[in-house]
């Protein structure tokens, strides 16, 4: 390695065994790192290096690794992407269902509304009606109370004139009995006085 190669590598991991020391150096400090980047990064040969195929496979397997973790986190980017537009539409549903049920119930409001004025206008009528009705019904029952009055006093008036009239039949009966027995008055006289003879 090269000196500026092993300045990278803190000193505790420099005389650590290389298993445990599979890190590219400085790799925090490269930010735009991309998998082709580690497969074709190239390290100078020196005395007591690493292994070159256990450096290599290493970079192989760290490509492979950050080349499926790019992968899954562009999957995940579009899973929330994907999911951000399906919150937006859901958003924009929450919104359409307030405003729609905020609609509905001013509607119901606005019918219980019509449908208590309509209902105390029926009543208004009703009770104007049943009013007019009950004068009706009034002003016909004094007419025909007057029509009883007009046709007791009639009875009244017949029932005078007959007692008027048998008074005066009565009157005319006695009269003519009257009549009659003293015309027989003087026949029996006469006739008794016939039979005296």
């Amino acid at each position: 390695m090269k000196t500026e190669e092993m300045a990278l590598i803190p000193a505790d991991q420099a005389l650590a065994p290389a298993v445990e020391t599979r890190r590219l150096p400085g790799v925090e400090r490269h930010v735009g790192i991309s998998p082709l980047d580690v497969r074709q990064v190239k390290f100078a040969v020196a005395m007591r290096g690493f292994d070159r195929t256990e450096v290599s496979s290493f970079l192989l397997e760290v490509a492979d690794c950050f080349d499926q973790a790019m992968r899954e986190n562009e999957r995940l980017r579009q899973d929330m992407a994907r999911l951000e537009a399906s919150l937006a539409q859901y958003r924009e549903l929450e919104t359409s269902l307030k405003s729609t049920l905020i609609s509905a119930q001013k509607v119901a409001d606005d019918m219980r509304d019509n449908a208590q004025k309509e209902a105390a206008r029926i009543v208004r009528e009703a009770e104007g009606h049943a009013e007019l009705l009950l004068q009706k019904a009034q002003a016909r029952f004094e007419d025909v109370q007057r029509e009883i009055d007009g046709l007791r006093l009639k009875r009244r008036e017949a029932e005078m004139g007959i007692e008027v009239t048998i008074t005066a039949l009565r009157n005319t009966l006695e009269f003519v009995r009257e009549q009659d027995q003293r015309e027989q008055t003087p026949k029996l006289a006469v006739h008794a006085l016939q039979i005296v003879k």
